[in-house]
């Protein structure tokens, strides 16, 4: 399974990003193999409609459960269509913090 983290910057050592459609970065982590893949958000500084299109990203690279500290209406409708399930984690941990949590069971879905 593919787990999707925003995160402030590159890597399972960075910060959670709270906010989803602009979150610097998504960290893809492999759940079965432990290989993660970080990707810039190129949708950062983008006008309108980020969130729909951020969650097309994570379907390309195969996200089936998204963690993040928040998403706006549009971006949760797609993300419901899309079949990718959202997560909510507002500490201030990093990604592999997040991941932990999200494998104990102690997230509630968005």
């Amino acid at each position: 399974m593919i787990v999707s983290i925003t995160a402030r910057t590159t890597g399972t050592d960075a910060p959670v990003e709270q906010r989803f459609g602009r979150a610097p970065c998504f960290v893809f982590v492999d759940t079965e193999t432990g290989k993660s893949e970080s990707v810039e958000n190129p949708l950062i500084d983008a006008a309108g409609g980020v969130g729909p299109r951020a969650v097309q990203m994570l379907a390309e690279h195969g996200a089936t459960i998204l963690i993040t500290g928040q998403v706006g209406g549009n971006a949760a409708k797609a993300l419901e269509a899309g079949g990718i399930r959202a997560y909510a984690y507002r500490g201030s941990g990093t990604v592999a913090d997040a991941l932990a949590e999200y494998a104990a069971g102690n997230l509630k879905p968005l």
